[in-house]
C-alpha cells in the first residue's frame, strides 16, 4: 500500500457525482486512509478531483482546479494527483496530452480502479460515507440517458440509460436509514425512465412506494423527470404517501413548439400545459420545479415571448434558467449555428428570472400564516435554518427561525408558523400547539 495516508477528494458538479465520491470515500476509509472531502486546504499527499463536464462553465472550473493542483504536484507540495468523473470520461486523450502532470486519469465508471492504483484491492462491497448533513442523502437510481436532446452532452459521457435493480436500491435505503438518514433526494439523469430497460416498463411509482414503506424514511423528494411519456401512475403515490414530498423536479427547457422541435425534446407546449394541469389536479399543493434554456439556436424574439407567456401562465413554484452554450459533439453543435448574440442571451435570461422572482415571491408570501413541517439543517448566527417538503437542499429556499428559547436539533422536524417571506425564503417561529 502507498505510504501516503492523506487523501483529498474534491467533487465538482452535480449530486450524482457526489454519490460516486461518497462511495470512493467509503472504500478509502476502509483501507485506512485519512480522507477529506472538499476541505478548505489540501493535505499534500493525494488529491482526487471528481470532475464535471456538462457545460462550459463547469468544464472550465474543473480544468482550472486540475491546473492549480498540477502546479502543486510539480512543486512537490502534492505527492499524487488523480482525476476522475465526467470531464475525464469525455476528454481523456485531450487531458492526458494537455495536462500530463496528473498521475492518472480515470473515467466516470472505472474510478474503483483508483484503489488498485493506491495499492489496495478493490472490493465488491457497497457502502458510502455521507458528506451532506447526516439527516439527508442523495440516492442515485440510474446512470446514463436514452434521450437525444440536441444540446446535451450527457449521453456522450454516460452512455445509455441503465437502471439499478430495485432490490439493490431498497437495500441501500435501508443501510442509509441505519446511518441516520431521514430524507432522500432521488436523482438520476432521467428519473421517469426508471425500470424500462431492465423490467420492460417504467417502475418509478413502485420504487417510490416501496421506499416509502421502509421504517425511518421521513421524506422522499424526486429530481430530474422528463415530460415525454411521463408515468402518471406516480402521481397517486405522491398524493397518498405522507413521506413522499409533494415536489417534482421536471426540466421542460422551453415552451415554443419550434424551439422544442429544434431541441429534439419530443414534446409540445400543449402537451406540457396539459401535463402540468393534471399534476396539480391529481396532487393538490404540489411544488413543481423546472429549468429553462434561453438563446438556443433558432430562438427568435417571438419564441422567447412564448416562453415568458408560458412561465407567467404556469407559475412554477421553483424555476432555474441558463443561457445556451455550445457543447462539442452534440447535434446542435454539429448542425446549428450559435447565432443568438451573447448580450441578447443575457437580456433574455435576466427578463425571465425577473419574472420568476416575482412569481416566487407570491408563492412564498402565500405561505404566511400557515404551519409547515420543517427539518432543521443548521444554525447560522441568530437563526436556525430549515426546509419544508417544498425545499430541496442547495437549490431552493429555506426557513429562518430565530434562536430564542427552545433549542432546535439538527435533523429533527418541527412545526413552524410562517410569519413572513421574501422572494426566496420564509421566516417563522415554533408553532405552539
Amino acid at each position: 500500500m502507498t505510504s501516503e495516508r492523506y487523501v483529498d477528494i474534491i467533487t465538482m458538479g452535480c449530486s450524482k457525482n457526489l454519490v460516486d465520491s461518497e462511495k470512493l470515500l467509503y472504500h478509502l476509509h476502509k483501507k485506512g486512509f485519512h480522507v477529506y472531502h472538499n476541505a478548505r486546504r489540501i493535505h499534500h499527499d493525494i488529491a482526487i478531483v471528481n470532475t464535471c463536464g456538462f457545460i462550459n462553465d463547469a468544464k472550465e472550473e474543473s480544468v482550472n482546479l486540475i491546473l492549480e493542483l498540477s502546479r502543486m504536484r510539480q512543486s512537490g507540495r502534492l505527492k499524487r494527483l488523480y482525476v476522475m468523473g465526467c470531464l475525464s470520461e469525455r476528454f481523456f486523450n485531450e487531458l492526458n496530452k494537455e495536462i500530463p502532470e496528473v498521475d492518472r486519469y480515470f473515467g466516470k465508471f472505472n474510478w474503483m480502479s483508483l484503489l488498485n492504483e493506491l495499492g489496495c484491492e478493490a472490493e465488491k462491497e457497497e457502502g458510502r460515507v455521507i458528506t451532506t448533513p447526516s439527516h439527508y442523502a442523495y440516492l442515485k437510481i440510474a446512470e446514463g440517458c436514452n434521450r437525444r436532446c440536441a444540446y446535451c452532452a450527457i449521453p456522450l459521457i454516460t452512455g445509455a440509460h441503465k437502471s439499478r435493480p430495485m432490490e439493490e436500491i431498497l437495500s441501500e435505503v435501508q443501510s442509509l436509514v441505519q446511518l441516520g438518514v431521514k430524507e432522500f433526494q432521488v436523482v438520476s439523469q432521467e428519473l421517469t425512465y426508471y425500470g424500462l430497460d431492465i423490467y420492460g416498463h417504467r417502475k418509478l411509482a413502485e420504487l417510490v412506494s416501496r421506499m416509502s414503506d421502509i421504517t425511518g424514511v421521513e421524506w422522499i423528494r424526486l429530481h430530474y423527470g422528463y415530460p415525454n411519456n411521463f408515468p402518471y401512475d406516480l402521481l397517486p403515490v405522491i398524493r397518498e404517501r405522507e413521506n413522499v414530498c409533494k415536489y417534482l423536479d421536471i426540466a421542460l427547457q422551453h415552451s415554443s413548439n419550434k424551439v422544442l422541435e429544434l431541441m429534439h425534446r419530443n414534446t409540445t407546449r400543449e402537451y406540457q400545459e396539459e401535463m402540468i394541469h393534471r399534476m396539480r389536479e391529481e396532487v393538490p399543493g404540489i411544488c413543481l420545479r423546472t429549468t429553462f434554456m434561453v438563446g438556443f439556436p433558432g430562438e427568435e424574439e417571438e419564441d422567447f415571448d412564448d416562453l415568458m407567456d408560458f412561465t407567467a401562465k404556469m407559475r412554477f413554484e421553483r424555476m432555474g434558467a441558463f443561457a445556451y452554450s455550445e457543447e462539442e459533439g452534440t447535434f446542435a453543435a454539429c448542425h446549428y449555428k450559435d447565432e443568438v448574440a451573447e448580450d441578447v442571451k443575457g437580456q433574455r435570461l435576466s427578463r425571465l428570472m425577473a419574472l420568476q422572482q416575482s412569481i416566487s415571491e407570491d408563492v412564498c408570501r402565500s405561505r404566511v400564516g400557515s404551519v409547515m413541517r420543517t427539518i432543521i439543517d443548521r444554525r447560522e448566527g441568530d437563526y436556525y435554518i430549515g426546509r419544508t417538503q417544498y425545499d430541496s437542499p442547495e437549490v431552493d429556499g429555506e426557513v429562518l427561525i430565530p434562536v430564542e428559547g427552545r433549542r432546535l436539533l439538527k435533523g429533527h422536524f418541527y412545526d413552524v408558523f410562517i410569519t413572513d417571506a421574501d422572494e426566496f425564503d420564509l421566516k417563522g417561529v415554533l408553532h405552539k400547539n
